[in-house]
């Protein structure tokens, strides 16, 4: 049973079952649309929404230097990214990825987390769009039924009806074709980062020294009860739970990391770029590098100009301006983030729907789930279902613990992904590489490091919640992942048939299963 628990899908045979007519993806992508996916996806969230909530909550001012711990975890595992999207340029990322280096029980443990992660991480974008599209109403004089803007009315039920609405027409924009989702990012990244830059010059006019003052806030205690909301690095070594201070930096950055899990989606997009050995490291490392100077460059202004402890958190960037006395801004900005937030949305949830048809394609999902649009080429099944289930969880959604489950998720695919690429130089030091990993094994390892040390700034609460998606998912690999793979299926027809590749007395050595200590089995 261990065997085929760790039986890893090769290199070779990945690529192969991407060229099956039923399973094609089409190659529409250039290097150029993945730095602007990477870009569309990672200028959102942490700039427009996450930075009033790291600031106010746990960073205040220091919450820039909170971006830049988050950004120089992202460096070292999209050094690890870029080199697995460039060897295995399959749709799935990390998923396909820990399938040829790990094997087929960790590839699905990934997955589920990777299931996870851009499933929430679209419908807490959603929620954040919503909330700057509440602000524009308000501006306008225009205000929805409480029950309709995701607040409790005074009946207590509350459905955001924007977020569920955004997220059900851009799942019709995903199953209509890549191409076209491209050329909508192209046009709102223009636009979002334009906004991005009027945030910068203009804000600087009105930025306060004394709102720096002080630019790491003292520590303060968690209030009693509360122990399950510190951060578990705390509660593990016995230290006083507290916001704020130096901790409060590291668990700011554990929140604020959410907004750049971007080129994670960009390695996603690998099966549908034209030339995916040379592009998706471009993507990936080009967009990050872009977004974390603007990300440190925004926080450092809106922290300057109205004081941390009095930032919102639903519209941190355009309240700032109002409280400035400039509502022009305010609108201006409003606008931007509500068409920034639609890529953001709209990527994660392409993201989510690869995962899923890469998981479905080699049978630990179901496979009706595998097939392309005749037409459009698109994995419409999966999209049409995760966007439709999305949109209900957005309705009633709560932004800031979606947001540490997001994390956390994207955190353990981290390790996942850095492991597998100290193991794939061991097993295959063959495999074409069109960009290398520098200074492997050091890299990835200071890459787990730091992922890890990220999670466990996260609060208790969000790790037993993690474990509890976790233990589902283990259900469900061993009621039907386990026998329905393809793998299997593969190992169960090379035992009967004779001469077969993989059984007794075949010829050369077994190219579709086998342990996880050899990766081209």
């Amino acid at each position: 049973m261990s065997n085929s628990l760790f039986r890893t899908k090769n290199v070779e045979q990945s690529i192969q079952d991407t060229e099956e007519p039923e399973h094609a993806l089409r190659k529409s992508l250039s290097a150029l649309d993945l730095t602007v996916f990477g870009v569309g996806v990672i200028i959102g969230t942490g700039i427009f929404v996450l930075t009033g909530t790291a600031a106010k909550n746990t960073a205040g001012p220091a919450v820039a230097l909170s971006f830049v711990v988050a950004g120089v975890v992202c460096a070292l595992a999209a050094l690890c990214y870029a080199e697995f999207a460039s060897a295995v340029p399959v749709a799935g990322s990390a998923y396909t990825f820990s399938y040829s280096s790990l094997g087929e029980f960790p590839a699905w443990i990934i997955g589920w987390d990777l299931v996870l992660e851009l499933a929430l991480g679209t419908a807490v974008v959603s929620v954040g769009w919503s909330g700057y599209i509440h602000s524009l109403l308000d501006n306008a004089g225009w205000h929805l039924p409480e029950y309709l803007a995701g607040r409790d009315g005074a009946s207590g039920f509350g459905f955001d009806i924007l977020a569920a609405a955004l997220v059900l027409v851009l799942t019709a924009i995903l199953v209509v074709g890549m191409k076209l989702s491209a050329r909508v990012t192209t046009v709102v990244v223009a636009i979002k980062v334009a906004v991005v830059l009027v945030v910068i010059i203009a804000g600087a006019f009105f930025v306060k020294g004394a709102n720096y003052d002080p630019f790491v806030p003292k520590s303060e205690p968690v209030p009693a009860g509360g122990n399950l909301k510190a951060p578990l690095i705390q509660l593990m070594f016995g230290w006083a739970p507290s916001n704020f201070g130096v901790m409060g930096v590291f668990t700011a950055a554990s929140v604020v990391f959410f907004a750049f899990i971007g080129f994670d989606v960009v390695a996603t997009a690998a099966e549908e770029t034209r030339n995916p050995q040379r592009d998706v490291p471009r993507g990936i490392l080009g967009s990050l590098v872009i977004c974390t100077t603007l990300y440190v460059a925004v926080s450092i202004v809106v922290t300057g100009m109205q004081k941390y402890s009095e930032l919102s958190v639903d519209a941190p960037l355009a309240d700032a301006f109002k409280a400035t006395g400039h509502p022009w801004y305010a609108g201006l900005i409003s606008f931007g983030a509500a068409v920034g937030l639609t890529t953001v949305c709209m990527i994660l949830l392409l993201g989510q729907a690869r995962v899923f048809f890469a998981m479905s394609r080699d049978g630990l999902l179901p496979r009706f789930f595998s097939h392309t649009h005749p037409r459009f080429r698109t994995p419409y099944r999966p999209t049409i279902l995760l966007g439709v289930v999305i949109a209900i969880v957005a309705g009633f959604t709560s932004l800031s613990v979606l947001a540490e489950l997001v994390n956390i998720g994207t955190l353990f695919a981290f390790v996942v992904v850095a492991i597998s690429v100290i193991i794939l130089r061991n097993t295959r030091p063959d495999l074409p590489r069109a960009f290398r990993t520098p200074w492997v094994p050091v890299v990835p390892i200071l890459s787990v490091c730091a992922s890890l040390w990220l999670m466990l700034n996260l609060p208790a609460e969000t790790w037993v919640r993690f474990a509890v998606w976790m233990a589902i998912g283990f259900v469900v690999y061993f009621v039907y992942g386990r026998t329905h793979s393809r793998l299997a299926e593969r190992e169960r027809t090379a035992g009967s048939t004779p001469g077969a590749p993989g059984s007794p007395g075949a010829p050369g050595p077994d190219t579709s299963s086998g342990t996880g200590s050899g990766g081209t089995a």
